[in-house]
Formats: structure tokens, C-alpha cells, sequence
């Protein structure tokens, strides 16, 4: 059985947004949607249509929906029975909002091939799209590690394939449907593989009327010097240590103690300060990893380092590249707690409390190197080298290392 509908119009008011007795948000809104045809010499007749989003999507869209915008919606329609204040009863039909979007604005991010995948099938984003919608009316604010769960990948590291930059071509050269300008946001366009970034140099170098492209980067060195080079730069800055402070004890109820802690660690970045606040965050797996490293390096231990090796072999490999990275800042982290000036840090409680007695171990002879090998072990864990080797030749470098003075 199908019940799936598809609508675009817009919206007649602004949406409004209630609570049910169970505290799940509920949004409803009207949408005027023009019929197809007219007749002769009369203005095209417009249906009503009334909407309902449930749970996040709701919330997403009282916060960005207005009166008069332009909006396609994909749900289901539901009949609904009820009773008026007369005590008549009525029939209405409601469209139960799954799917949001503007006709003119396209999303491009990078994707897995799950298993079972034809080999000829090209991925694209809209084989995504359910789980890219359900992630961002959650929160603006999300990282890889977060892309990786909605997709459910597990050792894969997603890509902007060919198959995406074919659909971009197809998609953006269609009219605009307001006939105002069509905008396509490019999420981490250094993930392109090199046929992608190729074809969409093309793209961006002759682009179709009145087209935007809007590119958000991490890493924009990565990208080709051609398409940099057609493109204008802009650099955000981080969020500064006293707004954000404020924003935890305004927004997050957080004591003033401990939102300066965070916000100081988080350094300008909301999503390490939300992880801060998760008690199951995975910097706490990454620490527990590190001190199991030193200790095992320190004492020799070579048998339980090839066991811990194998151990973090087993993460996916953005997994892996996140630990690493960590390993990284943690190492400089100690290096400058040596010189006891507490504003020149930016650790944990837990990681402070680590480094009291193990900062001693990183000085000039080493701290550089010890950077470099874990720098190392990012390029080649991103290049699929076999993880088993990658780590257990950390380990024991590590051991070199941690006696050097």
C-alpha cells in the first residue's frame, strides 16, 4: 500500500508550535499550492492545504518557516475525524509533514556505498537525504562522527563521487521555480574524488544562470588549486570563550565554574563543548586510550601493546583519525603544562588530573616527533593502510620516544 504525497507552495502563516500532554512538539501550518490548470480567462485556482510536522521537524520549522515563503513538503495524507463546537461531526484531510525542502535550494555532502550497492549504481546525495533532513532538523550544529552514525557507516569514509556532481548538473540546469536565484551548499567539498572535483570545476567555471554555490570547508587546502582559485574566500572565526561561557549558563543551565572550564576547552568550538557535556562523549574513550598507551609504552609492555593495536584497529577509520588527532593535541597539551601557565591550557578536568604526573615526560627532544608520528598515522590511515600495522608501529615508536630527553 502507498499513502505518499508531495506539495509546493507557500505558506499562508506562520507556523505555530504546541506541545501535546507527553511534551512532544507539534507544528501546523497552511500551504497554498496553485492547481494546474485554469480556465480560460480566469486566474488559477488555489487549494488550502493543511500541514502538520511532529517531534524535531517540527521544532526546525517554527524556528525557519514564515508566512509567504516558498516551501516543497513530502509526507502522507491523513483523515481526521473529529467534532465541532456544535457538535457536528467533521472530516478533514492533513498532510503529515516526513520531508522538507525549497525547490531552489540543493544540499551536496559526502556519502557511503553500503554493502549490497550495485557496483554500477553512482552514488549520489538523495540516497541519503532521509537521514541528511532528520540530522540538521535535530541541530545545526553536527561533525563527521555525527554523519557517520546517520548513515550507519561503519569502516567506510565517505566521498563526493561522480554520481553527485552528474546529479548537480542535471538539477541546477532546470529554471528556478521562483525564478530567482537556484543555491547549492556544498558540505565538505574536499571529500571529492578526483573525477567529481573535475567535473565540478566545469561546473563552477560555467555555471547555469544565476546559480550560487556555497562551499563549507575544514579543510580548503585540500581542495584543487583550480577551484579555490575561482572562488572567494571567508574565514569564520571561532566563537570567543566569553559568549560562549554565557550561552552555557544562559542556554544549557551549566554553573558559571564549569562553564568557564568547558568553554575554555572547547576553544571556539560549539560541538566540542556539547561533547563536553555528554557524559559519554568520545574524548573520554580517546583519553582512556592515550593513558593506556603511555603506561604500556613506558613499561615495555609489547604483547599488550600488539593487544591494543588490535584494539583501536577495530574502530572505523574516521574513528581512528579523530583519536589520533586528539592524541596529538593532548601531546602539546602536556608539553605546555610544563611551563605551569594554567591560561596557556586547554584541558579537561580529567585530562589535567592525568597530566600531573605524566607531562614530564614530553619535553624539547620529543615533543615534535611525537606530533609528527601521530600526523603520520592521520595521512595513513586516509590513504586505507592496514590499521593493524599503522598502530602497533605507533606503539612502539611511542616507547622510543617517551625515553628521549
Amino acid at each position: 500500500m502507498l499513502n505518499r504525497i508531495v506539495l509546493m507552495g507557500r505558506l499562508t502563516r506562520d507556523p505555530e508550535l504546541r506541545k501535546t500532554q507527553s511534551d512532544t512538539p507539534v507544528c501546523s501550518f497552511s500551504l497554498a499550492v496553485d492547481r494546474d490548470y485554469k480556465k480560460d480567462g480566469e486566474k488559477k485556482e488555489t487549494d488550502f492545504i493543511d500541514i502538520v510536522a511532529w517531534r524535531a521537524t517540527a521544532e526546525f520549522v517554527s524556528k525557519f518557516f514564515t508566512k509567504g515563503r516558498v516551501a516543497v513538503v513530502e509526507g502522507r495524507l491523513q483523515i481526521r475525524d473529529w467534532t465541532d463546537k456544535e457538535g457536528n461531526k467533521r472530516r478533514s484531510a492533513e498532510a503529515m509533514l516526513a520531508k522538507w525542502g525549497h525547490p531552489d535550494l540543493f544540499f551536496s555532502y559526502p556519502v557511503i556505498k553500503p554493502a549490497g550497492t550495485s557496483s554500477e549504481h553512482k552514488m549520489e546525495s538523495d540516497d541519503f537525504a532521509r537521514q541528511w533532513n532528520e540530522m540538521i532538523c535535530k541541530s545545526p550544529y553536527f561533525s563527521m562522527a555525527n554523519w557517520l552514525t546517520a548513515m550507519g557507516a561503519a569502516n567506510q569514509q565517505p566521498i563526493i563521487g561522480v554520481g553527485e556532481s552528474n546529479a548537480l548538473v542535471r538539477k541546477l540546469s532546470m529554471k528556478s521555480s521562483q525564478g530567482g536565484y537556484k543555491v547549492c551548499i556544498i558540505w565538505l567539498p574536499e571529500r571529492m574524488n578526483g573525477e567529481c572535483a573535475n567535473s565540478m570545476l566545469k561546473l563552477i567555471e560555467e555555471p547555469p544562470h544565476q546559480t550560487v554555490f556555497i562551499m563549507v570547508c575544514e579543510e580548503p587546502e585540500k581542495l584543487l588549486e583550480t577551484i579555490r582559485s575561482r572562488t572567494q574566500r571567508f574565514d569564520f572565526k571561532r566563537i570567543d570563550t566569553p559568549s560562549m561561557e554565557q550561552t552555557l549558563i544562559d542556554k544549557r543551565y551549566v554553573a558559571p565554574d564549569m562553564a568557564h572550564r568547558i568553554a575554555r576547552v572547547a576553544n571556539g568550538n560549539w560541538l566540542a563543548a556539547e561533547a563536553e557535556l555528554d557524559a559519554g562523549n568520545e574524548n573520554r574513550l580517546f583519553l582512556d586510550m592515550f593513558i593506556m598507551l603511555m603506561r604500556l609504552a613506558y613499561m615495555r609492555k609489547i604483547k599488550d601493546l600488539k593487544k591494543w593495536s588490535e584494539a583501536v584497529a577495530g574502530y572505523g577509520r574516521e574513528r581512528q583519525k579523530s583519536m589520533l588527532a586528539y592524541f596529538g593535541r593532548l601531546i602539546r597539551e602536556n608539553f605546555m603544562y610544563n611551563f605551569h601557565k594554567p591560561e596557556l591550557n586547554y584541558m579537561t578536568a580529567e585530562e589535567e588530573n592525568f597530566s600531573k604526573n605524566f607531562a614530564r615526560f614530553i619535553n624539547e627532544a620529543n615533543v615534535v616527533e611525537l606530533s609528527e608520528l601521530y600526523e603520520r598515522g592521520i595521512r595513513d590511515i586516509g590513504q586505507n593502510a592496514n590499521a593493524k600495522i599503522v598502530f602497533f608501529d605507533i606503539a612502539l615508536k611511542t616507547i622510543v620516544l617517551l625515553i628521549q630527553k
